[in-house]
């Protein structure tokens, strides 16, 4: 907070205690008359506070900052901020300002129809595994460490699965090990899942890896941090504005790297609804 007074910035700021606290505090921040909210974290936290503004209802109001704390720094990668935070902070003082889309998720949870923002990707099946895995088993083990495990227990338990899914009405039926529904480039910590997304086009790049095997998968892992994977004949990708799963048994999904709910689902973007500080 020192560098922001430095700044000569007039700001309040509220710490978050747990999981879900910043959309509370967004919001109240919001209704208190504040037009520019920080997130300071990582995109867990952003995920939270643009969810805390849209529930205010002042999406087109407020303008979105962002200093990145966190170990992944997705999204601030793709839009092209800065990782430290003495140039983070000073990009608070920009003029210049981005508007970028943002994703919506309508999913199950406890058989209720619940609705949720997502600014980076929202996905299911093996990505959706390892976060489930990472978050309920392993979370105290430290970032690294935990994602690791996360990814060796699905590697272990995860199996490939029968989905329906609708893309611009269109119906397609296969099985899959992942499909991942990208706004922006990179995802899990680095990896360039959807090399050619555009946070501002209006449209998600629909990442569809198909069924494969566990030794295939393993050896194609690495090929998504240099967004090499697009290459592999069970590997494709899709351009669209709104997409549909459903599955005969219930399948969780996850949103910026959190737990949601289970498909059915539908997932669409929300155009140039936010404006960032770049």
């Amino acid at each position: 907070m020192g560098h922001l007074k430095h700044l000569g910035l007039r700001f309040e700021h509220d710490l978050t205690e747990a999981p879900g606290h910043a959309i509370e505090l967004t919001r109240l921040a919001v209704q208190k008359g504040f037009d520019r909210i920080v997130s300071v974290g990582g995109d867990g936290t952003i995920n939270e506070v643009v969810n805390g503004i849209h529930e205010a209802g002042s999406m087109s109001e407020i303008t979105l900052g962002i200093i990145g704390t966190g170990t992944g720094g997705d999204y601030i990668r793709t839009i092209g901020l800065p990782h430290q935070y003495e140039k983070a902070c000073e990009c608070l003082m920009n003029s210049r300002k981005l508007a970028v889309d943002v994703g919506v998720v309508e999913y199950l949870n406890d058989a209720h129809l619940t609705r949720r923002l997502f600014v980076n990707f929202a996905g299911m099946g093996f990505d959706t595994e390892i976060v489930r895995r990472t978050t309920q088993q392993f979370k105290s083990l430290g970032s690294m460490s935990s994602y690791l495990m996360g990814l060796l227990a699905a590697l272990l338990c995860f199996k490939n699965q029968d989905i329906t899914m609708v893309i611009d009405g269109k119906a397609v039926e296969s099985r899959i090990c992942t499909v991942l529904m990208s706004n922006g480039k990179y995802g899990g910590g680095g990896m360039m899942a959807a090399p050619d997304a555009d946070l501002t086009d209006g449209l998600l790049d629909v990442l569809v890896v198909g069924d494969l095997s566990k030794p295939d998968l393993l050896w194609s892992l690495p090929r998504i941090y240099k967004g090499t994977h697009l290459t592999h004949r069970k590997v494709a990708i899709k351009r669209a504005r709104e997409v549909e799963i459903r599955s005969a048994r219930p399948l969780p999904l996850q949103a910026d790297g959190e737990l949601l709910g289970e498909v059915p689902a539908r997932i669409y973007l929300l155009p140039a609804a936010l404006q960032v500080f770049i």
